[in-house]
């Protein structure tokens, strides 16, 4: 679905034409190009759908483009160096073919990868018949596929900054909320929960960042890509599992916390048998709280990104919204504690 008022990058014959020359420019070979057509998601970065013949080859693609004012926290670059690291590395992703950091030949950043068959929407991978085999088998292929990233060789990712321990990680978040400059006791109340069970810095691994249902292609077999690597950063490995178990990725299955799919003791297991170390259900409770803040602050921010003016869109407007969720999840996370003077 297009939102009738979010801005396009580019019209998609225009985006059209600029493809087929860059494809045929990149490959020196007589290219032609389908009209891309937008696929749904993605607040921050644009993905279009197309097919392209280069020479007697026929490929389906996708094309991804950093729109003016869009509020990507990773590069382009770094997006396509951890895309190829992770295929080395056996973790199920779309394959990148080209890409560019400047801003040409598309008008901005983009990268250009093989499409992947299958679904991303949560309210199908959740309930329709044709997933239900998949659904027994995604928390399984999601703890090895975290557990694939988190194993990856960090000492050739040159392209992230250095890992921040999690005491750093919610002074960052403190930070966020006083340049907010708008009250959320809430948030404020999750900080002083989380402050004194951060858990000690351990081992440093790539943390996918947003590994969550809605980026993950799924097929009837299940799992088949982990996509949406923008957020990748080198930190803490239970990270990505707390954020896995935050409440709005479960999208209706809430008696399932690990992604609508499993129980939290199923992932915790899974991942430990693929190879990941061994997670207590505490420190995993640190980081879905942590998780929920942390989404909740985001959703601010994007409602900001539209109110500002630098992204006119329904869809970050809408996410806005959200944070009163998060404050009601948070208030449900910690509330026991809140209630029974065990704040600190």
């Amino acid at each position: 679905m297009i939102l009738p008022d979010t801005p396009m990058h580019a019209p998609s014959g225009d985006l059209e034409t600029r493809l087929r020359e860059y494809l045929a420019a990149s490959t020196g070979k007589v290219v032609a190009v389908s009209a891309p057509v937008r696929l749904s998601g993605g607040a921050s970065r644009e993905s279009w759908a197309f097919d392209a013949r280069v020479g007697d080859q026929c490929m389906s693609l996708v094309v991804r483009l950093d729109p003016p004012g869009a509020p990507v926290q990773g590069g382009t670059r770094s997006e396509m160096r951890l895309l190829r690291l992770a295929g080395e590395g056996g973790v199920p992703v779309p394959r990148v073919l080209w890409g560019e950091e400047s801003d040409q030949p598309l008008g901005g950043p983009f990268m250009v990868m093989e499409r992947i068959e299958g679904e991303t929407i949560p309210r199908k991978l959740l309930r329709d018949d044709l997933f239900a085999e998949a659904r027994q088998r995604m928390v399984g292929q999601c703890a090895t596929a975290l557990a694939q990233i988190h194993g990856l060789p960090i000492d050739s990712v040159d392209v992230l900054g250095p890992a921040r321990s999690p005491h750093q990680l919610l002074g960052d978040q403190r930070a966020l909320i006083d340049r907010l400059g708008e009250p959320h006791p809430v948030f404020e109340l999750a900080l002083r929960w989380l402050e004194p069970r951060a858990p000690a810095p351990g081992r440093i691994a790539l943390v996918h960042g947003d590994f969550r249902t809605g980026n993950l292609i799924v097929g009837s077999d299940g799992l088949r890509a982990v996509i949406d690597w923008e957020l990748a950063h080198l930190g803490d490995p239970a990270e990505d599992l707390g954020w896995f178990c935050v409440r709005s990725w479960r999208f209706g299955n809430d008696a399932l916390p690990a992604g609508g799919f499993g129980s939290r003791e199923e992932l915790l297991d899974a991942y430990a048998a693929a190879g990941g170390a061994r997670v207590d259900a505490s420190t995993l409770r640190f980081w879905e709280v942590y998780g929920t803040l942390r989404w909740g602050i985001i959703c601010v921010l994007q409602a900001h990104t539209h109110l500002s003016g630098a992204v006119r869109s329904l869809e970050l407007a809408a996410i806005g919204r959200r944070a009163c969720e998060m404050e009601y999840d948070l208030l449900d996370l910690i509330g026991d504690d809140l209630t029974a003077g065990r704040l600190g």
